[in-house]
């Protein structure tokens, strides 16, 4: 069974940055996802970026070139750097983890990310 543990995000200036991270326990697949999806009060849950286990990355629209996603396997971690922040960008940040052979998706505790203007 995979355990999701995060941490990062907190209060932060607007254009200031932030890095969340999230580490995964009991993984077994050879081919998954990591990646943070994020919710804001009165809105629905969106995808803000995924990477896979060859690397290959993915962000929503919104990220305009100023997230940017990585893992290292070794270690079973994945980061996601926010950088020149805006108060749009104020949430809950959840971490997942997503194996397409297995059908599974496991969802971290969620982490509020804060962004004063």
């Amino acid at each position: 069974q995979v355990e999701l543990l995060e941490s990062g995000g907190g209060l932060v200036q607007a254009g200031g940055f932030v890095r969340l991270s999230c580490a995964a326990f009991g993984i077994r697949s050879n081919f998954n996802h990591m990646g943070w999806y994020r919710q804001a009060t009165g809105k629905e849950r969106e995808l803000v970026a995924v990477i896979d286990t060859a690397g290959n990355t993915n962000y929503t629209q919104s990220a305009g070139g100023r997230f940017a996603i990585s893992r290292d396997n070794a270690k079973t971690m994945a980061y996601l750097t926010m950088n020149a922040l805006t108060p749009d960008d104020t949430a809950v940040y959840y971490c997942f983890y997503h194996d397409p052979l297995g059908s599974v998706i496991v969802w971290g505790q969620g982490t509020q990310v804060t962004v004063s203007s």
